[in-house]
């Protein structure tokens, strides 16, 4: 389907996934200016009232960017919302959405008809990450513009399925607005996405290590040393299964060969389950298409890394001419 404005005038096809802890202002601001959708997790913003300054901050940041660049708007931002019964602060973090009338906002861990009607009442857009096709369908019913499938592979909280069998799936019923998530570290995946019939991709761990990511810096290194076979898919540390840095859970002291299962009836996002470290500050997500990482740059030299590997995956498929057909406007604007 036809993006609706103002998600039609991307860079690329991509939105930068919510990082906790990671992502924050001056990421966002970043990713929206190099031409692709930012978005961070409302509970990033801590305290609570640190998420009107930072939607502050975004909006007026990225309003004087489009002043300044009429002809090179940034891409709008989202916003995440975790809804779940731990989270005691949806309902004021949704109204300090609806003050800034967020473009969009991102539901995980439960979908919530009455955040769906707000934010479609201010005109926003709304997506919805899901690990299978019937929680597809739940949120579709409940009012979610859009869906989010998270495949295997995908960093953080991740599914186990395959993009191309939740994808094929998914389009069997629905012709909405879909963000295919799962190893999206080079432009050719963003490509991929879109064979699978997705309208973007959904990429999070590449951007850890970014220069604007508010992530460690051993964190960032872990992300550029690692590759796919340095992910460990396990459930201990939150109660809902996810990707890990292998480095990251041997230095906390265990062994990521013999991890315990953890009981998912006491899920909570902010430990370490039954262990001291703690998700996400301890115990670093990944998803497992970080090799394709080598360095730390710029978010604007990430996306344009993106954008080159993009035409180049497509014009293999089209003829060197669509490549060429690129460069030669590329080089003109």
């Amino acid at each position: 389907m036809p993006l609706p404005a103002p998600f039609d005038r991307l860079r690329l096809p991509l939105i930068g996934s919510p990082l906790f802890i990671v992502s924050g202002p001056e990421l966002v601001i970043a990713q929206c200016k190099a031409g692709i959708i930012g978005s961070f997790p409302a509970l990033n913003a801590r305290p609570q009232s640190q998420l009107d300054e930072w939607l502050h901050q975004i909006t007026e940041e990225l309003a004087a960017h489009n002043r300044a660049n009429p002809d090179r708007p940034a891409a709008p931002f989202a916003v995440n919302q975790i809804v779940h019964k731990t989270n005691d602060r949806v309902d004021a973090d949704m109204a300090t959405c609806a003050k800034w009338q967020v473009p969009m906002v991102i539901t995980s861990l439960g979908a919530r008809e009455d955040i769906y009607t707000a934010v479609r009442n201010w005109g926003g857009v709304t997506m919805h990450d899901v690990i299978n096709n019937r929680f597809a369908m739940k949120a579709i019913e409940k009012g979610a513009t859009g869906l989010i499938p998270v495949a295997a592979g995908a960093g953080g909280h991740a599914g186990a399925l395959s993009p191309f069998a939740l994808m094929q799936e998914i389009r069997e019923w629905f012709d909405g607005l879909v963000a295919l998530s799962g190893s999206v570290g080079h432009g050719a995946t963003i490509l991929a996405a879109q064979a699978l019939r997705a309208d973007f991709a959904y990429a999070g761990s590449a951007f850890i290590a970014t220069k604007e990511a508010n992530a460690d810096q051993a964190y960032k290194n872990g992300i550029v040393e690692g590759s796919s076979e340095g992910i460990v898919y396990t459930n201990l540390f939150t109660g809902v299964h996810g990707n890990y840095l292998r480095s990251s859970i041997e230095a906390a002291g265990m062994d990521p060969d013999n991890l315990p299962e953890s009981d998912p009836s006491k899920m909570n996002f902010g430990s370490g389950g039954n262990t001291k470290a703690k998700a996400w500050k301890d115990i670093w997500g990944s998803g497992q298409g970080i090799g394709t990482i080598k360095e730390i740059g710029s978010v604007e030299d990430l996306v344009a890394r993106f954008e080159c590997e993009y035409h180049e995956a497509k014009a293999r498929l089209m003829g060197n001419s669509a490549y060429e057909a690129w460069t030669a406007a590329a080089g003109s604007a």
